[in-house]
């Protein structure tokens, strides 16, 4: 095991050094916002009592790759299955690229391959959380000493 600050995860995920799913890609972007421990901390005692939501990401699957969607996406469905029962399968014969020029409003991870992750945030943080930086694994750039 080797520490790692949130930006030097993302460029051994980048140089393909170690692999995290999606939602660990998420929350290491949402950390690459605070510059310090110290800010963290801070952040996560002032909103320690404002709530927090469970989330379903729903996958979608295009022609080229993978789109985890997130409630408040445009193309988040109103009514996901939550248990699996349903078996819905969410695809297109689009590209990823195409489906992100037609949208407006997103709350996703796009995924073109295991090391190729990608977080597009536009909407609202619920219970004055704070959203991820928007980082492409593909190309980093932040600013977090954390």
């Amino acid at each position: 095991l080797q520490w790692s600050s949130p930006p030097e995860a993302i460029e051994r995920l980048k140089s393909q050094e170690i692999w995290f799913a999606p939602p660990q890609f998420y929350e290491l972007c949402r950390l690459c916002n605070f510059s310090s421990l110290c800010e963290l901390h801070k952040f996560s005692s002032d909103r320690a009592l404002e709530g927090c939501e469970r989330w379903m990401p729903v996958m979608l699957t295009a022609s080229d790759g993978y789109i985890q969607l997130l409630p408040g996406d445009e193309l988040y469905p109103e009514d996901p299955d939550y248990t699996g029962e349903n078996k819905i399968i969410m695809s297109t014969d689009k590209k990823v690229e195409d489906l992100m020029k037609e949208g407006s409003v997103f709350h996703r991870v796009v995924i073109k391959n295991i090391y190729n992750l990608a977080v597009y945030v536009n909407i609202q943080a619920k219970y004055k959380h704070m959203n991820p930086l928007m980082i492409n694994s593909d190309c980093s750039d932040y600013n977090s000493r954390l």
